[in-house]
């Protein structure tokens, strides 16, 4: 997940109140049944927890922002032991029960709508990627050339046989071990396991046996995807020795496909932020700025040519913020596309996983791999995949922007640009808008979810352990997600399934949106209704100072003197699984402005 700065309204019950320890008793309530006009209720639990009072809800009326009155306050604390307390018994009572990674929640949220058509394939699926046509580049002689070029070429040179996988891995894992005390991208180099699989890969190709366009290349992994027999830390200090015994669903996937894993790249703690055990992950344009979270690690490494391509993750903005401040192409699919089985969960209903690399073309060669069915995966489901490179132009594409947000934070002259290079790619570029709503109310179920999936390091304390310790860190967030409200909750899902229906009537009058990529209302929309997005780079801008760390308080702020040119990225907003049309418009961006080849100096 991003960082953020918006603070969010907290609503909470009762069940966390004060600083009791909740207890069980052997008292009993019932009632009888036969009175006239009686209400059949449990009644019957044992009495569970401290005596509430009155006052008690007075205290908590401010958290939950309501207001009862007097009578009403005497009435909740009169039963509160026998009606409420007891549903804590999960956590707290003599029938204790851990849940597990595998206990999802029985609602699984779906993005599709009915009667509106998606382009999902019931059984099978179509996947159909075509790149630019070009020649094939001759091997640059410098390592660094041969290191930044893109996947499609590199894919070029191995089934060329200009180049092998061993020797592409080796440059990589060479560059690794010198810029990552720089950057603090790596958490656990795979350098025996990388040369095991380059080294069958080259046999295989040498032997005619291609397994598509990403046979060799070597790829870097988010750390929250597991790694059969490799450390997989998740960035947090409690889990820093976990070793996980099988493949995540996407590892697996790309092993199949012949791709090797050089490295275990970075993410904030609990994908939050840059910040993990072993410190900040920096970025290569900016190297005493912080990469941005919280696929911190794939984005640096991205950026400073020190793998071919990386999977990160996102449940709100975890792609796409890394991506735009790093300066590279960053995927995040439709939720449901990539299957997410082995990786770790901080919302069910919002997580997602996707490419992040150099190109547009490159993304999507990453994605038509992983994407797919996966039994682990409830909401994993096949889906077509076309995308064709060869098209120079946008014409009959409807573009739809928002007028008002291109001349206010954060737009950029290069948002504003990328206005313009549509219209010049023949694309029809129209004015949209979305009602004025509390979106960030949908942010109860993140903070629920992602509570829930953390609960049990919440209650012992391990989440002290965690660097990050501000009042927007998970730790705190954790705390105060216990007070949610259960019907805001709901309230939360109701709205969730109204602002999908605006978004399919906004997306039925084009086919795509620009959005200034940081902008909060998208961020939070398009998240929570799956839609899928896409970060390019398009352009560069003066940065004169102030670009802290986002959360305030976990890096000093500082000013770049000389200021520096730093890259920006716009984002398009795709229909559900309309990733290739999606791709197919940030690929003629990325042509048209030429900017995607510059690379961070130092790095080079």
């Amino acid at each position: 997940m991003r960082p953020t700065r918006r603070h969010f309204l907290v609503t909470g019950t009762l069940a966390s109140l004060g600083a009791h320890a909740l207890s069980q008793t052997s008292a009993t309530q019932t009632m009888n049944p036969g009175a006239a006009g009686a209400v059949p209720t449990m009644g019957v639990l044992p009495a569970a927890g401290p005596e509430v009072t009155a006052q008690d809800f007075q205290v908590a009326e401010l958290l939950m922002q309501v207001q009862l009155t007097p009578a009403q306050r005497a009435e909740a604390a009169g039963n509160w032991r026998t009606s409420m307390a007891p549903l804590a018994e999960r956590r707290t009572g003599p029938h204790t029960l851990l849940l597990s990674d595998a206990d999802v929640p029985a609602t699984v949220w779906n993005p599709q709508l009915t009667g509106v058509h998606s382009g999902v394939a019931p059984v099978a699926s179509t996947i159909s990627v075509t790149v630019r046509e070009q020649p094939t580049k001759p091997l640059p002689t410098a390592d660094a050339d041969i290191a930044f070029s893109s996947v499609a070429d590199q894919g070029r040179w191995l089934r060329g046989r200009q180049l092998t996988s061993e020797r592409l891995t080796r440059i990589y894992l060479d560059r690794l071990k010198r810029y990552n005390p720089q950057l603090r991208c790596v958490i656990t180099l795979t350098e025996a396991h990388a040369l095991e699989q380059a080294r069958r890969a080259d046999a295989e190709l040498a032997a005619g046996k291609d397994r598509g366009p990403l046979h060799g290349i070597p790829y870097g992994a988010k750390d929250l995807l597991d790694t059969a027999g490799i450390a997989t830390t998740w960035g947090a200090e409690p889990f820093r020795n976990r070793v996980p015994k099988t493949d995540a669903a996407v590892i697996r996937m790309l092993n199949e496909a012949g791709a090797v894993l050089v490295a275990k790249l970075s993410l904030g703690a609990l994908a939050l932020n840059d910040v993990w055990f072993g410190g900040q992950t920096m970025n290569p344009w900016v190297p005493n700025e912080g990469a941005s979270g919280s696929s911190a690690g794939p984005g640096s490494a991205v950026a400073a040519g020190l793998v071919g391509f990386a999977i990160g993750s996102e449940t709100q903005g975890s792609i796409l913020s890394p991506s735009m401040r790093c300066g590279v192409t960053g995927l995040r699919p439709t939720f449901g596309r990539v299957p997410r089985t082995g990786a770790m969960t901080l919302s069910w209903s919002c997580d997602k996983l996707g490419p992040m690399a150099r190109t547009v073309e490159d993304t999507v060669l990453v994605l038509a791999v992983i994407s797919g069915y996966d039994a682990g995966d409830l909401a994993s489901t096949p889906a077509a995949l076309v995308y064709d490179g060869s098209k120079a132009n946008l014409r009959g594409l409807r573009i739809g922007y928002f007028e008002r947000w291109m001349h206010e934070a954060p737009a950029t002259e290069v948002d504003r640009d990328a206005v313009d290079q549509l219209k010049k790619l023949g694309a029809t570029v129209v004015p949209v808008t979305l009602p004025d709503w509390p979106y960030d109310s949908l942010n109860t179920i993140l903070f629920a979810e992602a509570a829930a999936a953390f609960e049990e390091i919440t209650l012992d304390h391990r989440v002290d352990q965690l660097k990050m310790q501000t009042p927007e860190a998970w730790p705190n967030t954790f705390r105060q997600s216990r007070f949610l409200s259960a019907v805001d909750f709901v309230q939360a899902d109701r709205l969730r399934r109204r602002v999908a229906a605006e978004m399919a009537r906004l997306m039925g009058t084009v086919d795509l949106l620009l959005v200034p990529t940081m902008r909060d209302e998208m961020m939070v929309i398009a998240n929570f209704t799956g839609h899928p997005a896409l970060c390019v780079r398009t352009g560069f801008i003066q940065l004169a100072e102030t670009r802290s760390d986002w959360l305030p308080g976990s890096v000093p702020t500082y000013k770049l003197n000389p200021p520096a040119l730093v890259p920006y990225g716009v984002t398009l907003i795709g229909q559900l699984m309309g990733e290739g049309p999606l791709a197919q418009t940030g690929s003629a961006l990325e042509r048209a402005s030429g900017a995607s080849a510059e690379r961070p100096s130092g790095f080079a």
